[in-house]
């Protein structure tokens, strides 16, 4: 970076991309093209973008605790599994910024957008948490498939995240994002690690920026658990239409 105002530039769209991830998710999409702006290669902009993405994490973890929100051991075992899949997702990471992903992942986020608003509610009766037997299995396999994509790209996979959580296992939409932290935490420390052994990272650039990502991430934690489950899924929508809108007409 040459320039001072870089740096501010750097922690503002942080605590931007802190919030948005730690509420809903797809703030990477704005990261990514920032770091990348900034001279970044696109590769070391995927793993300095790591650096960020583990302090955030940290720190909403910390702020969903701190208000008594966590769904321990749940998402340690669901943290795990991922955090397998982040290791091979990272190992092939390349460059996929091309306009036919784009817009493959415009539609996916689409699709997120009408199951939020179209997904019948569940009666508070049957809202059951299901974090055990089948339904612990069946999110260990998912996430591996989750953390595979994480390890990869990582932009956009909160929202996925946080409906899965919400609806096969039944985790209010608050349980879901302070899982969906902790699961992050764990396998972005796996994909950060590979691309640091690649050197793939620029740890000065990263640590800017998370100082940004560390903040927004910890307004969010403590905003949302005050706000409940209907900050989240209006915050979801708008921020869904909005990447969806980004990658389909600006890739």
């Amino acid at each position: 970076m040459e320039h001072w105002y870089h740096y501010i530039l750097l922690i503002g769209v942080g605590f931007v991309v802190g919030f948005v991830n730690t509420v809903a998710g797809g703030g990477s999409l704005l990261t990514l093209p920032v770091l990348i702006f900034l001279g970044l290669p696109s590769s070391v902009a995927n793993g300095t973008n790591r650096v960020a993405i583990v302090i955030q994490t940290a720190l909403a973890t910390a702020g969903f605790k701190s208000k008594g929100v966590s769904t321990f051991p749940f998402n340690v075992y669901l943290g795990i599994s991922a955090l397998i899949g982040a290791i091979i997702g990272a190992y092939i990471a390349v460059d996929i910024r091309g306009a036919t992903f784009n817009r493959i992942l415009a539609i996916i986020m689409v699709i997120v957008v009408l199951v939020i608003l179209f997904k019948p509610k569940i009666n508070l009766v049957e809202f059951q948490e299901r974090i055990t037997g089948k339904y612990l299995w069946l999110g260990i396999l998912a996430f591996f498939f989750f953390g595979i994509y994480g390890g990869f790209i990582n932009a956009g996979i909160g929202f996925i995240i946080i409906l899965f959580l919400h609806y096969v296992n039944r985790l209010s939409l608050v349980q879901a994002n302070a899982t969906k932290v902790v699961v992050v935490f764990i396998y972005t420390l796996s994909a950060l690690s590979v691309f640091v052994l690649n050197d793939k990272v620029n740890w000065k650039v990263g640590l800017i920026l998370a100082i940004g990502n560390g903040l927004g991430a910890w307004l969010a934690s403590r905003v949302s658990v005050k706000r409940g489950d209907g900050f989240i899924k209006y915050f979801m929508i708008i921020m869904v239409i909005a990447m969806s809108v980004k990658l389909w007409f600006f890739s």
